[in-house]
């Protein structure tokens, strides 16, 4: 996939200095443009009214800004919004989406919409918390996602191809810029992709979005999630600096059945990730998060909840219950309430910490990979 040239949001203060330097403009115009696109929203050039009218034109010839369309905009029953972005592979600079700037997103149909180009979408999730002080940005890390989860809709087609750090932080700025929305507090890499498979960039994109200068977002509120390749869990703790939290997608508590339901499980065991998560937690002194999500008759007997119960007592981790929602052509079913009380029952029993995460979007595939699996397969019919 091909990056976008001169990206703002791949940007840091002292690269955008020297970017600014070499074109014969003051470093200081750098946190000038970072101010106007971080604080104020804007990313339309001609409205950074501080800076010289040539320098203004510059910034529109040479720099992108946006440089996404939104395929698809759907809000929710309970206030979840997601969009479904499809990225230009073109390498002309001066993009802006003048909709965005002026905060006029289009929610457009599925039923009917342009189908677009699959392996350029990527999905983001704003996500309300029920008091609606926390609004929660979850972000796609990479186009489709080479895991192969056999449950989840974003491994369907493979992996495309990995984001850049600029799209990435984008996909939170967009989010911000929603209406009524004024401010994301939190962030998780949830959405599309291998995080840890996209190494350099999220790291990137993390630091972007906990900075002063950026999105400002505190590190302690910002959620890696990994599906766990014990490598790049330890090479996070060596490289990281930022006491962000690392979620560990387990769905499953044993080598047998999580290879079942998870490929890559084949290279790494259980055993070894939480070795991996013990380095993590005796680096930076950070809990882990086990995420397990319930398929029907597959994982969430009682059984299970006793194996998963040991596994996170070893670990000293929380663990995060997800209901599954249902994806079009996969066989996985939604747990029965009476299997997801009798499982968190025996976690409970065993002195687990264990949380329900409550099931959000669900009328608006707000699954990973469920939007753009959806309204591709709609397209097509």
């Amino acid at each position: 996939m091909k990056h976008p040239a001169n990206h703002i949001f791949e940007h840091t203060p002292e690269s955008l200095g020297e970017w600014c330097y070499q074109r014969d403009m003051p470093r200081y115009r750098a946190r000038q443009i970072l101010e106007w696109v971080y604080r104020q929203g804007v990313v339309d050039p001609q409205r950074m009214t501080n800076l010289a009218r040539a320098d203004r034109d510059l910034l529109t010839r040479e720099m992108t800004f946006l440089s996404g369309a939104i395929m698809a905009h759907r809000i929710a029953t309970d206030g979840t919004q997601k969009l479904l972005i499809e990225w230009d592979d073109g390498e002309s600079p001066g993009r802006t989406e003048a909709s965005l700037d002026t905060m006029e997103t289009r929610a457009l149909p599925i039923s009917g919409a342009p189908a677009g180009d699959p392996t350029r979408q990527i999905e983001c999730v704003m996500i309300p918390a029920a008091d609606a002080r926390r609004k929660t940005a979850c972000v796609s890390s990479q186009v489709g996602c080479p895991v192969g989860c056999r449950f989840c809709a974003s491994g369907l087609g493979g992996l495309d191809g990995n984001l850049s750090a600029g799209r990435i932080v984008e996909q939170v700025w967009r989010l911000s810029r929603l209406p009524e929305i004024e401010r994301i507090t939190n962030v998780v890499f949830m959405g599309m992709g291998e995080p840890l498979a996209n190494f350099s960039a999220v790291l990137h994109a993390v630091r972007t979005i906990a900075a002063g200068w950026g999105m400002g977002i505190s590190a302690r509120k910002i959620t890696i999630s990994t599906v766990g390749l014990h490598q790049a869990i330890e090479r996070l703790a060596d490289e990281l600096e930022l006491p962000v939290t690392l979620a560990l997608s387990l769905h499953a508590p044993n080598d047998e059945l999580r290879r079942e339901l998870i490929p890559w499980a084949e290279f790494t065991t259980i055993a070894q990730l939480l070795a991996a998560c013990e380095m993590w937690f005796e680096k930076t002194g950070r809990e882990i998060t086990l995420e397990y999500i319930l398929l029907g008759g597959v994982n969430d007997q009682p059984e299970h909840a006793e194996q998963l119960a040991e596994v996170a007592r070893s670990l000293r981790a929380n663990v995060n219950l997800i209901r599954y929602n249902e994806v079009e052509a996969l066989p996985f079913k939604r747990p029965a309430d009476a299997d997801v009380v009798a499982f968190e029952r025996v976690l409970r029993a065993r002195g687990i910490n264990s949380h329900l995460r409550a099931s959000r979007g669900r009328d608006i595939a707000a699954a990973c990979g469920q939007l753009r699996h959806e309204h591709n397969t709609t397209n097509k019919r």
